[in-house]
């Protein structure tokens, strides 16, 4: 008899992913959200239909589990569900859908839109530095000094370089270019890639007051890097992930461009609700979820390491963590 209800359970659980599922747009949508989060008026856009029509759709979705809100400040992002019981029978279910459609690639006109989305994105990313670039230090530690992630990433780095030597590196996003003093003593050769002209101005300049000559400042995104073939044992990213349109892609490129066992150490915002620090600190998201970067760093083939979080009286939460292209090593 228990048994017996325990089946109907699950198959009642089940109807509602089934049916959610049943149409090709919403397997459309679970496909552009496998690694990207998107707002419902991107949505629309990327579909051609009517805020309306695809807020019905996100709401049937939401309702069967395939899909989850994502609050940024006064807007709603969606993505999939960060984490799945994997004895749970609905969300083995839900596991099995993202999995097949993940074998369908996406159409060019989509990927095209979505390349769009991230653009936009990007340049307002660039003309906020462009705006600001005098102002950083100041505006950036309207939520976090450098020092108080600065240093535990530091000491991280140190305490694998014992038993795992660097020997170069690459720091996404350096910003005025504070942490390539540590990078430089550490490393052999050090490369520091920023999409901002002005920030790369403000590193340079601390490369020839420091007197760092390991260190190559280049202007572009990682595309460049890949292009040129270089490959790291250490890839860094400094509070860079919520100033970026696509913070997934950066775990794919990071392990792209890092070696056999190399390794990514990420620092960043725990998901927070201070919507101010996107007009104030040219953020593009409201921290993340450590599940998230877990999510990401799995689908780029990593495995994650040490994590630390750091409370900050004023409220935000950092989070660093390391993730290794090979076994963690002890």
């Amino acid at each position: 008899m228990t048994t017996h209800a325990v089946d109907l359970s699950s198959l009642d659980a089940l109807a509602p992913i089934y049916k959610a599922s049943g149409d090709p747009l919403r397997l459309e949508i679970l496909r552009v959200l496998r690694r990207d989060t998107f707002g419902v008026l991107e949505l629309s856009h990327l579909f051609d239909m009517r805020q309306s029509g695809m807020s019905h759709h996100l709401k049937v979705m939401h309702k069967a589990g395939l899909l989850e809100p994502q609050r940024e400040g006064n807007a709603i992002f969606y993505r999939r569900p960060l984490s799945l019981d994997s004895d749970k029978l609905a969300d083995q279910t839900i596991r099995q859908v993202f999995e097949t459609v993940d074998q369908v690639p996406l159409p060019s006109h989509l990927e095209e839109k979505i390349e769009a989305i991230r653009t936009q994105r990007a340049n307002q990313s660039q003309v906020f530095f462009s705006r600001h670039a005098e102002q950083f230090r100041e505006q950036q530690e309207l939520i976090a000094a450098f020092d108080l992630y600065a240093e535990p990433v530091a000491e991280l780095i140190r305490k694998r370089a014992d038993k795992h030597p660097w020997q170069t590196a690459l720091e996404i996003g350096p910003g005025e270019g504070a942490f390539l003093p540590t990078l430089a003593g550490l490393c052999d050769h050090v490369v520091a890639l920023d999409n901002s002209r002005d920030m790369l101005a403000k590193a340079t300049r601390t490369c020839i007051d420091e007197r760092l000559n390991n260190v190559d400042l280049i202007e572009g995104d990682t595309d460049n890097l890949l292009a040129r073939g270089d490959a790291f044992d250490l890839v860094v990213a400094n509070m860079v992930l919520h100033h970026v349109p696509s913070p997934a892609d950066i775990f794919l490129d990071a392990a792209a461009l890092m070696n056999g066992s190399g390794c990514f150490v990420v620092s960043d915002l725990c998901s927070h609700d201070q919507d101010w620090a996107k007009d104030n600190c040219g953020d593009l998201w409201l921290g993340f979820e450590p599940e998230e970067l877990t999510a990401w760093a799995a689908d780029a083939g990593l495995t994650a390491g040490e994590q630390l979080f750091i409370g900050l009286r004023n409220g935000f939460q950092v989070q660093v963590r390391e993730f290794w292209k090979t076994t963690t090593p002890g």
